[in-house]
């Protein structure tokens, strides 16, 4: 679909978003084993590793009931390939009193992409603790990340959009932003209504937690500017602090923590619109230098 106005972008939008919900309904494939479709729209050559994340979350939350989840800790193992379909395989780890724990290997082709463990809690309440969210303009003054994109730089992200709807106040690196190490928030939420599962919303959470912490580490860089680096993801973390609904807007506030070598660590803090912390996520990246031209 070629994009040329906002009802075009929005089309687009809705359209990956559909695709998105086809990618994770996964099909049944024996016991604690489904299989996830290849998916039509692609920002990427390889798959979004969001998308990896929140395959996990559905596959194991697939073998639990009456828990909500708690926690996904993922490492990256492979590139996949977008147009091949995706094995999603839970082991059962522990089932105790409040908590769960399942063991995730998405694998394509006989090979591991990513190794996860996914936690699951029946939360009795009582304690409410968490810091506010930051003052910021609302989403509905913020400009859409598309907004950002000038000429033929950045196009593939208008033609080909995120299935989620992003508003950041400063262009990310990749599309001409500042060299800094300040934090920066961004708005986020699923295009329209999707029902009240819950953990449905948790996986479109986990799915979109991975945009642009690789880029706050490009962003914080002490040597390495825009375009000089290649970058991978390592290793995710998502801590579901609260019940998520994704389809209203969500404040992810990132930060880079550390750079060392050729490894990076950045951290976000999520809040939904009423101000309430919901999760709390990490990721380290492997930041290389482009090879000379």
């Amino acid at each position: 679909m070629q994009v040329t106005g906002n009802g075009d972008l929005e089309a687009a939008i809705g359209c990956a978003f559909d695709d998105l919900l086809r990618v994770l309904a996964l099909g049944a494939a024996g016991a604690g084993s489904f299989v996830a479709p290849p998916a039509r729209a692609r920002l990427f050559d390889r798959i979004y590793g969001g998308q990896l994340l929140a395959q996990a979350v559905v596959g194991a939350g697939a073998t639990v009931e009456g828990r909500s989840v708690a926690s996904l800790h993922a490492t990256f193992v492979k590139a996949g390939r977008p147009e091949r379909p995706v094995e999603v395989k839970v082991a059962r780890v522990r089932d105790g009193r409040s908590m769960a724990t399942r063991q995730v290997t998405l694998v394509q082709d006989g090979e591991p992409l990513l190794l996860a463990l996914v936690s699951f809690h029946d939360n009795g309440g009582g304690a409410d603790l968490a810091p506010p969210m930051p003052e910021v303009a609302p989403p509905e003054g913020t400009p859409r990340l598309q907004d950002w994109i000038t000429g033929e730089r950045g196009r593939p992200w208008v033609d080909h959009p995120p299935p989620i709807e992003l508003r950041m106040a400063e262009p990310p690196s990749f599309l001409g932003g500042s060299g800094t190490t300040a934090t920066r928030s961004h708005w986020m939420r699923a295009p329209r209504p999707v029902g009240d599962d819950p953990l449905l919303h948790a996986a479109l959470l986990a799915y979109a937690s991975d945009f642009f912490l690789m880029d706050m580490v490009f962003r914080a860089h002490p040597t390495l500017g825009p375009g000089e680096a290649n970058g991978l993801s390592l290793d995710h973390v998502v801590w579901f602090h609260r019940p998520v609904r994704f389809d209203r807007w969500h404040l992810h506030t990132q930060e880079a923590v550390t750079v060392v070598g050729d490894r990076g660590l950045a951290r976000g803090a999520v809040h939904d619109d009423a101000g309430r912390l919901v999760a709390s996520v990490t990721q380290e990246v492997l930041v290389r230098p482009l090879p000379a031209r």
